[in-house]
């Protein structure tokens, strides 16, 4: 047996539409994560987790050690074209962190930009992450945004390759949604958040002036809306957008002339969706929902004066409801599109004519059961394309797509030491949802395993995301032990399109949850799965509460990561992040009936009296996205209303991380490892049972 802490009780009633709602643990949110009996609360539940897993650190060592195996620790990252220069990262074995590398397309020596294992022993750091690194025009400067708390606030650094010191003191306080250079190479774009860090305005540095001289160029007042800024695959245009759930406005601005304002190009207009759009000579392209295309089709807009007429808009490629479209590259001679259809990911070309565009032709695979998706591409004369592909047996790829012949070149195919294909089989089963909906399961296993036998479900089924087969080593230690992996690819994300995304928010929400549970029972009914772990990160993490809630004797253990949990808490409260972002994927608790539908499956606050399985469950105290406080309340109310028999229930708290864990590569496999070995002592009944409360 062992003792968990338990957290003080500090009763609060919440009242909000006539409906009172009891809240314990209310402290933890209102006191703060600097408050010391949140940090000793906290520092205890991370004590109490070393306790359990003491007896359970050699298997975290082996699969640890296996993780490693299958890992080529001195490697580089596939070249991407940008100016005269080839860029790329590396990797050494022993270094935690990648290094930046360039060399001359003319030939010579490589070039070290940065150095991130240096930079961490340099400056004393925790944690590093760049989310975004782009050269000047001329290459001469490189520009990165830099992290080192995991709050996603970030300075913006310039490099001058030429003396290897900073051109500049580097600015601080962005966001990680734009850096891009103007033509010149003489000032960059960027943004900056609000005071509950959602990004609304947009700016133009110049090089060599304090940042408090800084242009503002775009300022997006409503609190449902964000900014993000991308130059267009020419460069001569820097796209600006305001964008919501359901709706943008897109804004232009010329690069090469300094000092010009962006001008409107499209206003916004609620429920007609412009996700990307971008500039083609002398016309405009889009991928829009407009006139009812719920799954999106192409149009073309007349360049002139003012702002875009939708009556003005022609079909590139008209709507057809069996493709969802979501994405374009623009080169010379081509249009590259991404889409889906029947489930899966697709790619199509379309050539360019004098007279507009040819029709589209599908890339197509050997094999359906595919994830492949456009990479990194700077060159907009090119012949080809970089695109990624993967499944759940076949390691990432990285090709070359000729544009013409549609042929593909293997550039670059993710080396993984000691992983033999062959070994493994991936399949794809469809299982029946409560309502009668068909939803697809993606399983992964060894062709040598006995079904059934321990499963790991996996799911998230939010924002549209879709859970696409795509190939982890961090499933090998688990599959080699005789378990199956299975991802659900529940309602909510967009395995089966715009449809797919809208029948799993607001107030279709719940069907996220049911599906999840329905692909559980399935699993079980079908001889596939004996026993049963869920697992899930983030809004998955809400998925896990919510089906731990609806049938906690179905999961023998249950993994929330991150996980927004405490939903009413959350979106009730306007000053911190993603909130008012997020009135279009959860609904305002302010209005009456959106809060009826969130409080029916808040985590949380639908938590009661009940055997509950093993619970481990994570989190990161500078997460901005799901607050620490979350997981560390959920942890606390299930410890009150566990039953006898109820599993041992831990809580993980990264002192110097956010919302995506350590930045280390190997404390990243050492998390992995550490939840896997909690998940193999769950299934084989090994775990130290708690003390009743």
């Amino acid at each position: 047996m062992t003792s968990a802490p338990r957290a003080a009780r500090k009763g609060v009633l919440h009242d909000i539409h006539g409906v009172q709602r009891a809240d314990d643990y209310h402290w933890l949110k209102t006191q703060g994560k600097a408050d010391p009996e949140v940090l000793a609360y906290l520092s205890a539940e991370n004590a109490h987790l070393d306790t359990v897993m003491a007896p359970l650190r050699y298997t975290q060592a082996a699969i640890y050690r296996e993780l490693l195996s299958h890992v080529q620790e001195q490697d580089d990252q596939p070249e991407v074209v940008r100016g005269a220069y080839a860029y790329f990262q590396r990797t050494l074995e022993g270094q935690a962190h990648a290094i930046y590398m360039r060399r001359p397309l003319a030939g010579g020596p490589e070039e070290t930009l940065l150095d991130l294992n240096d930079l961490k022993v340099r400056e004393g750091l925790e944690n590093v992450w760049v989310y975004r690194a782009v050269p000047s025009p001329d290459g001469r400067l490189w520009a990165y945004l830099l992290d080192t708390t995991g709050q996603e606030v970030f300075q913006m650094r310039v490099l001058d390759t030429a003396t290897g010191e900073l051109a500049g003191a580097p600015l601080t306080g962005l966001s990680g949604w734009v850096l891009d250079w103007n033509a010149a190479g003489t000032g960059l774009y960027y943004a900056t958040d609000d005071a509950t860090q959602r990004p609304d305005s947009i700016w133009r540095h110049t090089l060599g002036q304090p940042q408090a001289q800084d242009e503002w160029l775009l300022h997006e007042p409503d609190a449902t809306f964000r900014v993000a800024a991308l130059t267009t695959e020419d460069g001569g245009t820097l796209r600006l957008v305001s964008q919501s759930n359901m709706a943008q406005e897109w804004w232009v601005l010329d690069t090469a002339q300094d000092g010009a304002p962006p001008t409107l190009l499209l206003p916004r207009e609620r429920g007609t969706e412009v996700p990307v759009l971008t500039d083609a000579g002398d016309h405009w392209l889009a991928l829009t929902n407009h006139g009812g295309a719920e799954e999106f089709k192409l149009v073309r807009f007349p360049k002139r004066a003012g702002t875009l007429d939708w009556a003005d808009a022609q079909d590139v490629l008209p709507y057809d409801p069996a493709r969802h479209l979501t994405g374009l590259l623009l080169f010379r001679g081509h249009l590259l599109l991404s889409g889906r259809e029947g489930g899966f990911t697709r790619l199509w070309v379309l050539a360019r004519t004098p007279g507009g565009y040819g029709p589209a032709r599908r890339v197509e695979f050997p094999e359906d059961s595919v994830t492949v998706r456009i990479g990194a591409n700077h060159v907009f004369d090119a012949g080809s394309a970089r695109i990624v592909f993967t499944s759940l047996t076949r390691p990432v790829e990285h090709l070359d797509l000729d544009l013409d012949s549609l042929d593909t070149t293997l550039v670059k195919a993710t080396p993984v030491p000691g992983y033999d294909a062959s070994l493994y089989v991936s399949e794809q089963t469809w299982i029946t949802a409560p309502d009668g909906e068909r939803v697809p399961v993606s399983l992964l296993r060894r062709r040598d395993t006995l079904l059934p036998a321990p499963t790991l479900l996996y799911g998230y089924g939010s924002y549209g995301f879709s859970m696409d087969p795509a190939f982890s080593i961090a499933r090998l230690p688990l599959v080699d032990r005789g378990w199956v992996y299975a991802i659900a690819h529940v309602r909510g994300g967009s395995e089966l399109g715009r449809r797919w995304y809208d029948a799993g928010r607001l107030a279709h929400k719940m069907n996220t949850f049911t599906d999840f549970v329905a692909a559980g029972e399935a699993l079980k009914a079908d001889g596939t799965a004996r026993e049963l772990v869920a697992m899930g990160r983030s809004a998955g993490g809400l998925l896990m509460g919510a089906a731990l809630n609806l049938r906690p004797d179905l999961w023998t253990a249950v993994f929330p990561g991150v996980p927004f949990v405490d939903v009413l808490s959350t979106m009730l409260d306007d000053s911190i992040p993603l909130t008012t972002n997020e009135y279009d994927e959860w609904g305002n608790p302010n209005h009456e009936a959106q809060y009826a539908v969130m409080a029916a499956y808040s985590p949380y606050d639908n938590l009661k009296a009940a055997r509950y399985p093993h619970l481990f469950i994570s989190t990161g105290l500078n997460d901005p996205r799901v607050a620490y406080w979350e997981p560390a309340k959920f942890a606390a109310r299930v410890r009150d209303l566990a039953q006898p028999g109820s599993g041992t229930v831990v809580l993980k708290t990264i002192m110097g991380a956010g919302h995506g864990g350590s930045s280390s590569r190997y404390e990243y496999l050492n998390e992995i490892a550490e939840e896997y070995a909690y998940a193999l002592a769950a299934v084989a009944g090994t775990l130290p049972t708690p003390d009743a409360p």
